[in-house]
């Protein structure tokens, strides 16, 4: 039995270092594996966190080539739509080119048409810039001088209203002044005719038996034949005799109008339709005027004032008989003589 536990113990004994060796084995291999492994973490974690700066990289990039997309996207829609503008436009140049064509003007000479247009709308260009800013300092200067005279007619309205009220107070003097004088002028008239109706009534008493004188409205009417010899302006004696009546009429007369009438006898010469021409009255406006003249001056011998004498030739323009008779004739040649006012 001590045999027994001897040949046992002496097995156990070989076995145990074997033992050893093999779990000090199992046990550099676990540690070596558990090195491997830490190792392969270590790699794999650095690994995870380039992998996640790579993915945050590519995300970001993938973020700016969406952007650039969507920018080239728009480049390309401009595009698209300026080529579309771009094929619109060659197509009417190429419908213009046909048509120009066919009408027989080239390529050529329409570039240089068109050349031409170019040039001469650059050319009215810039005569239109150079009228514009000599436009622009004309309303500058205008706007000046309608800014002074702005202030010009404001101090003119200020001086019309002024004026204006003058004005007022100056009417009512001017009416008060127009209606005396009205007045008065009526009153003058009056008085003229009623001494124009004295002078009447004392040329009828001095001529009472003349049947060759006579009384047409307010004028006394001489047949010329009583005056003048035909076609002659000097006064015969039988019409030097009637003119000295009227002289005396005319004298008396002027005593007795007041000096602040302005009175003045009218002396007319009218002829008949017949022309006359001759050396010394080569028509009858000569004949006519020359007659008046004549009774002027030989009433200016006999004492009547020349300043309140007048002459007048009407030749055969106012005729008061419109007959070709001669008694029409007769009635045409006649000198008038009208007391009136100046």
């Amino acid at each position: 039995m001590a045999r027994g536990r001897s040949r046992h113990g002496g097995d156990y004994g070989l076995f145990w270092p074997a033992y050893v060796d093999v779990l000090s084995t199992l046990l550099l291999v676990v540690t070596l594996l558990m090195s491997i492994f830490m190792i392969a973490q270590y790699f794999a974690a650095e690994e995870a966190s380039g992998k996640d700066s790579a993915l945050k990289r590519l995300t970001r990039q993938i973020s700016e080539l969406t952007s650039m997309l969507s920018l080239e996207k728009g480049k390309s829609q401009s595009a698209e739509d300026e080529l579309a503008s771009l094929q619109a436009s060659l197509s009417a140049l190429k419908a213009e080119n046909e048509k120009l064509t066919g009408t027989g003007l080239g390529a050529d000479e329409r570039v240089k048409a068109a050349e031409g247009r170019v040039a001469a709308l650059s050319s009215d260009l810039e005569s239109q810039k150079n009228i514009s800013n000599e436009a622009l300092s004309k309303v500058d200067l205008l706007n000046q001088q309608l800014l002074a005279l702005r202030r010009q007619i404001a101090a003119l309205s200020d001086a019309l209203d002024v004026a204006q009220k003058k004005d007022t107070d100056s009417d009512k003097t001017i009416k008060d002044l127009g209606a005396r004088l009205n007045t008065a002028l009526a009153q003058q008239v009056q008085e003229l005719k009623r001494y124009r109706s004295d002078f009447f009534g004392r040329l009828r008493e001095l001529l009472k038996d003349r049947k060759d004188i006579r009384v047409v409205g307010d004028r006394f009417v001489f047949e010329s034949e009583v005056l003048f010899p035909s076609g002659s302006a000097t006064l015969t004696p039988e019409g030097a005799g009637a003119m000295d009546q009227m002289a005396q009429a005319i004298l008396e007369l002027q005593k007795e109008i007041p000096g602040e009438i302005d009175w003045a006898l009218q002396i007319d010469g009218h002829t008949d339709a017949r022309p006359i021409s001759s050396s010394q009255f080569p028509s009858n406006w000569e004949l006519s005027t020359a007659r008046a003249s004549s009774v002027v001056k030989y009433l200016v011998t006999r004492g009547v004032p020349p300043d309140r004498l007048v002459a007048a030739g009407y030749g055969e323009f106012r005729p008061i008989d419109l007959g070709a008779s001669e008694e029409a004739f007769q009635k045409n040649r006649r000198i008038e003589l009208k007391l009136t006012n100046r």
